[in-house]
Order: structure tokens, then sequence, then C-alpha cells
């Protein structure tokens, strides 16, 4: 490995750029608790892992020159996103019906929702291909190309993801310290709509990615 310092600080700029993890993040923090932005912190996490196995044995390159797979892993990362951002935006109008019966029906969906805040996270990231394509470009740019790349890859794969999680977590933890405020119906109602809008956003820009 080599510019060890320049590729810590580019995995910080990186990370903390907003993103559909970031969204999603942000989402199951403020409408379900803390422990659904951990949650989904952890399933980002877990999938940026399984990236990171793939641009060592060599699947990210595979991913990379087959416009077949590529497009299958961008269609289906994109109609899921855009799938979380609808699903945002009903659960605002929702909110702003205040209905007793579909608060009742949303407090019974935020209890349960916590078992689907790791798979969103999960998802999100795993079926992202421009994920596979960031990795394949932005390693091999640190690594001694007279030397083996198993271990580099495997050693950064493995700092990116950790940094990746203790951002989040601080940025969830943040998100959470400020929740009275951000949980206030106005202010709710905003970033629920701001955070669907983005979603649907970062579906479509991922459906018309070309595989270069």
């Amino acid at each position: 490995m080599v510019n060890i310092s320049v590729f810590l600080v580019m995995c910080i700029l990186l990370i903390i750029l907003p993103g559909p993890d970031t969204a999603i993040a942000t989402k199951n923090t403020l409408t379900v608790s803390r422990k659904g932005g951990l949650q989904t912190i952890i399933g980002s996490c877990c999938g940026l892992l399984i990236h990171t196995c793939a641009a060592v044995i060599g699947l990210s390159a595979i991913i990379v020159k087959s416009a077949y797979i590529f497009a299958v892993l961008k269609y289906v990362g994109a109609v899921y996103l855009c799938y979380l951002g609808i699903k945002t935006l009903w659960t605002l109008r929702a909110i702003r019906t205040q209905s007793p019966v579909v608060q009742d029906e949303a407090s019974i969906e935020h209890k349960y929702s916590q078992q689907s805040c790791f798979k969103q996270g999960f998802l999100t990231n795993v079926t992202n291909p421009k994920v596979a394509v960031f990795f394949l470009t932005f390693l091999p740019q640190f690594v001694d190309g007279n030397s083996g790349t198993f271990f580099p890859f495997l050693i950064m794969g493995l700092i990116y993801t950790t940094l990746t999680m203790l951002w989040f977590i601080f940025y969830v933890y943040l998100l959470d310290r400020i929740s009275a405020f951000m949980k206030k119906p106005s202010t709710k109602a905003v970033i629920e709509g701001l955070t669907g809008a983005i979603l649907i956003a970062f579906g479509i820009k991922l459906a018309l990615e070309k595989a270069h």
C-alpha cells in the first residue's frame, strides 16, 4: 500500500458525502429509533464487506465488464431505492392526514419496522453497482503494481468499511440527540418529503447510469 495518508483523507471525504446510505440511515433513525439507524448502518457495512470481497477475488471486474450483470444490479438497486422513496412519501401523506387510525397503523408499522432496517441498508448498498465500480477504480490507486493486490485490497476495504461505520454511528447518535426537534410534526414532514424525493432521485440516477 502507498500514500496511506492520502487514502485515509479521501476515504473520509467520500464517506461524509451524502448518498443513498445517508438517506436511509436518516429516515430510519428519525422514523424508527436510534436502534433502527444503527441496524441500517450494520446492513450498509455488510454490503460494503461483500463489495470488498468481490473486489479482492475479482468479481468487481466481471460486473464492470459485463453490461448485462451491471444492468441487472443497476435496475434492481434503482427499483428498490424508488420503492423506499415512494414508501417514505406515502408515510408523509399518512402523517399529514392526522387520522387516529392511520396514526395507530403507523405506530404498529414503526414497532416492527426495525426488523427491516438492516435489510434496507444492506440491499441499498449491495445492489448498487457504482460501489463495485468505486472499489475497482479507487483502491488500485493506492496499491504498488509490483506486489500482490489481495491483502492490500482486503485491508483497504476493511479500513473503508470501518471508517464508514464510525462516521454513521456518530451521525445516528447526533440525529438521536436532536431528535426532539427533528421529530416535531413540521420538521418531520419536511425531512420525510426531502428523504423520499432524494431516494427516488438516487434511484432514477442509478437507473440512468451507464457501464463504462
